[in-house]
């Protein structure tokens, strides 16, 4: 299995919350994870980051935010051009999804957890 650098945008603390599993499954999977949220603390032995600053070489993004708390990242997620991004439920965002496949950028809407359990991630 190879290794992918994941960026998990809207990571969070809360253990019922599905970017938290999807951190905590990541790391079983040894897969390098970036947390970025807007609350501090710690998933799976990494730091919750509020900014985007100095972020790069990131294979898979993982969405948990909402198609409004998207906008302020939008600008960063075409510049990173990452190999994919996985828009998990209740994150869609068909604009987006747009600007990214016409830069080359593989986009799903799917569940993070799911691909990971199928052996699809």
């Amino acid at each position: 299995m190879t290794e992918k650098n994941t960026l998990i945008l809207g990571a969070s603390t809360n253990p019922t919350r599905y970017s938290y599993l999807a951190a905590n499954r990541l790391a079983r999977h040894k897969h390098p994870i970036t947390l970025v949220g807007i609350k501090k603390g710690e998933v799976a032995g990494e730091v919750i980051q509020n900014s985007i600053d100095g972020i790069e070489n990131i294979h898979t993004v993982t969405m948990y935010l909402g198609e409004r708390n998207q906008l302020e990242y939008e600008d960063f997620l075409l510049a990173l051009n990452p190999k994919r991004v996985i828009f998990n439920p209740g994150a869609e965002n068909p604009s987006l999804m747009k600007r990214l496949e016409e830069q080359g950028v593989e986009t799903l809407e799917a569940c993070t957890l799911v691909m990971l359990s199928t052996g699809q991630f």
